[in-house]
C-alpha cells in the first residue's frame, strides 16, 4: 500500500506534499526526526490528508498533480472535502 499525503505545520503555516510506500505513521515519524530537508525546520508536522494507492508510481503521480496546482486554497479545499 502506498500513499500520497499532505502534512501541515502550524508554526510555519506551511503544507508539505509527499508520497511513500512506507507505513504512514512511520513516515511521519521520520519527518519529525532529526534530518536535513524541508520538514526538518520544525517538529509539529501533522497528517491532514492522505490517499491510498496500490503502487508507488500512481501515488507519485498524485503528489505531482497536487503540487502542480500551486494553490494553497485549492489544497485546503481538498483537505476540507475529505473531512466531511
Amino acid at each position: 500500500m502506498c500513499f500520497c499525503c499532505i502534512l501541515y505545520s502550524k508554526s510555519l503555516d506551511k503544507y508539505y506534499i509527499g508520497s511513500s510506500c512506507e507505513n504512514l505513521q512511520e513516515r511521519l515519524r521520520k519527518h519529525l526526526s532529526n534530518h536535513k530537508g524541508y520538514t526538518s525546520k520544525t517538529k509539529d508536522w501533522i497528517i491532514v490528508y492522505f490517499e491510498k494507492f496500490s503502487d508507488k508510481s500512481t501515488a507519485y503521480k498524485r503528489e505531482l498533480e497536487i503540487k502542480s496546482w500551486k494553490s494553497k486554497i485549492k489544497m485546503i479545499e481538498l483537505i476540507k472535502r475529505s473531512a466531511r
